[in-house]
């Protein structure tokens, strides 16, 4: 029979009947699994006559998903092998990595994960095939009977929780268990799985455990605790040294540890989880970003406004948030019978706002501005120092347009968003296109016709399109009333981080019956553009803190100088530096304790202060300081007047 294999230039091979993937790419272990006529299948797959096929390699995104679920499977037989009573969640691919769920009676120790990578290597080492068989769902019970989350997920066959094990979804409806089998032919560890998997274990060149956490069983509180096994694989060590190393780097700039050592913020036991404050140099980082996105607004022709934390909750009922949103609010405050939430969103609070009185077209776009600071029930386990907080605070902005009106406006809006990220440092960016789920499982989720949503999704694409920016699709990631398109941002490790937002909503509109009046005379309903420039001043000054390593350009820096005597002599003549930097806006410390030079030289270093003026005799004599920078680099005898001109140069060109 024949069989073409795509490429670049497609060629036409002929085999045996009944020949598999493996007879055309079993030699080589860089192709994992492939494609037959595009759905992603085992290598151990027969063909038939006729068909498609496409190698899946280990270097590409899915192939590395195979390769990490294959781990995930080594490392739960390990665990069985180490402990037998211990019993199995689930084992999916994530980013970089991937986990399994297990229900053991004591929580793994660091000493359990040395022991259990030894075991992962034996078995790699045995080469043990990963068999698939399909299975009645009696069938999968008898065999796993001592399985009880596996029986939970054979009785709910075809729910997410399934989906969840698999790398890529393949077939609906039927279960399959996968073998591990040894060269003799005999069954080592089995487990229910959609697959695919690599053809047996020696595929798995790379890996490594990392961590262990605690976990409820399929993510909800009121069920078991089980402890998750974190680990990742590499299609090579080369590629799996390279990750170790970005991880040693991503804890160096880990925006916790920082936030404590530069004294920036901090998180209160009294106060709960997820609820930072921020100490005076951190309330200087936060301030200058809030000045400068508050007055980027108003010259882009926003109005400053101002909306209470907390509401009725019938107005989140006639916004669409209530019930779709509820599991993010907090719950309901009782008044005397009258129930209050906590804001979670400051859209209808704006619409109040534009509802007030009556709006005319001359006044569209009209636009609405604040910093607003929303609640958000998160959840304990998913909470991340100021990535992921309960207190967000927004700069939130909301614009009335005419349809009309609107790609302008987006337009307009995203311009914006660049702008202030290159600003801040972060200018290798793409968008991300979130539209609704359209094949059905989740279409309920979305409010509005057909052909809004058809209409405000080809408008946000492009916009994005025409401003040359990559657009990646993000299928069901809209919100309920409209598309969004959100800008992802790397860092200087390459991490992505979701930030600024753009949302089409034709929905609030409508349930708030907001209207201006036409030319004609008749009354129209306007769209509603929501934006957060920042998104999160929060989260965005995590990032910032991870970005820089802490080390923030001098503009941002909470403390931009310190003037550093040589001996307790020269302190009063660099305090008078120090008042004429202060005096020109400069924000300086006077290091004036009793340690030695070199040690408060160490410590500037160590909180990562841009400039240290330092001054010794000969500077009092000639009137003159010398400079050390960040980096370590020093110029010596620099005239007073000459350094405070350029320390304010440095900061207003944002150096």
């Amino acid at each position: 029979m024949r069989v073409v294999v795509a490429g670049e230039e497609p060629t036409e091979h002929v085999v045996d009947d009944g020949a598999t993937g493996l007879d055309l790419f079993g030699t080589d272990q860089t192709i994992v699994a492939m494609k037959v006529d595009g759905v992603t299948r085992d290598l151990a797959t027969p063909l038939t006559d006729g068909t498609e096929i496409a190698p899946i390699v280990n270097t590409s995104d899915e192939g590395l998903a195979i390769l990490r679920h294959s781990c995930a499977h080594v490392s739960a037989q390990a665990v069985q092998l180490l402990r037998a009573d211990a019993k199995l969640g689930i084992g999916p691919p994530i980013t970089d990595g991937f986990y399994y769920d297990f229900d053991v009676a004591e929580p793994f120790t660091p000493d359990d994960l040395k022991t259990l990578e030894k075991s992962m290597a034996r078995i790699i080492k045995e080469r043990q095939r990963f068999v698939r068989r399909v299975v009645t769902d009696e069938e999968a019970a008898a065999e796993l009977a001592s399985e009880p989350y596996k029986l939970e997920l054979i009785a709910d066959k075809g729910s997410s929780a399934i989906d969840a094990d698999a790398a890529v979804e393949v077939g609906a409806g039927e279960l399959t268990i996968y073998d591990n089998t040894r060269r003799t032919g005999e069954v080592a560890w089995k487990d229910l799985c959609r697959g695919p998997h690599v053809p047996h274990t020696g595929y798995i060149k790379a890996f490594a455990l990392t961590r262990t956490s605690a976990a409820y069983w399929r993510g909800d509180q009121a069920n078991a605790s089980l402890q998750r096994l974190y680990g990742t694989a590499w299609a090579t060590k080369d590629d799996l040294v390279a990750y170790q190393t970005r991880l040693a780097e991503a804890a160096r700039r880990d925006h916790r540890r920082l936030g404590a050592e530069l004294d920036l913020f901090s998180f209160p036991e009294e106060l709960g989880p997820g609820l930072p404050v921020f100490h005076p140099k951190g309330g200087v980082v936060k301030r200058i970003m809030e000045d400068y996105v508050r007055q980027a607004h108003i010259d882009a022709g926003f109005h400053y406004v101002g909306t209470p934390h907390i509401s009725r909750e019938g107005l989140f009922y006639t916004s669409g948030h209530l019930p779709y949103y509820a599991d993010f609010m907090f719950p309901a405050m009782d008044d005397d019978g009258d129930r209050y939430r906590l804001k979670a969103m400051n859209c209808p609070m704006h619409n109040l706002i534009y509802r007030s009185r009556q709006r005319s077209y001359r006044e569209l776009p009209f636009r609405l501005f604040e910093f607003g600071t929303v609640y958000r029930n998160e959840k304990s386990g998913v909470l991340q120092g100021l990535t992921r907080v309960r207190m967000i605070t927004q700069d939130d902005s909301h614009s009335y347009v005419t349809r009309e009106q609107a790609p302008d406006e987006i337009r307009h809006l995203l311009r914006f968003v660049l702008t202030l990220l290159r600003d801040f440092g972060l200018d290798d960016f793409y968008v991300e296109l979130s539209t609704r789920d359209e094949d059905g499982k989740k279409k309920d989720k979305f409010i509005g016709s057909d052909e809004d949503w058809a209409t405000a999704t080809a408008v946000l694409e492009q916009v994005a399109l025409d401003e040359n920016l990559t657009v990646v699709p993000d299928p069901g990631g809209a919100a309920y009333y409209g598309p969004k398109i959100s800008v992802q941002c790397k860092d200087a490790i390459g991490r992505t981080w979701q930030m600024s937002t753009i949302q089409y909503d034709f929905n609030q509109p409508e349930r708030f019956e907001l209207e201006y009046v036409a030319p004609d005379g008749s009354r129209q309903r306007p769209v509603m553009i929501h934006s957060a420039k920042f998104g999160s001043i929060e989260r965005f000054m995590g990032v910032l803190i991870e970005h820089y390593a802490g080390a923030f350009p001098m503009w941002l820096a909470p403390v931009q100088v310190v003037g550093i005597p040589v001996a307790d002599d020269h302190a009063p003549y660099l305090a008078g530096v120090m008042e004429r930097l202060r005096e020109a806006g400069v924000r300086v410390e006077l290091d004036d304790s009793d340690a030695r030079m070199q040690k408060k030289i160490r410590n500037a270093q160590t909180l990562k202060i841009p400039v240290m003026l330092i001054a010794g005799g000969d500077d009092v004599t000639h009137d003159a300081v010398s400079f050390r920078f960040r980096d370590g680099t020093q110029r010596n005898g620099v005239p007073v007047d000459e350094a405070i001109d350029e320390i304010v140069t440095m900061i207003a060109e944002h150096r």
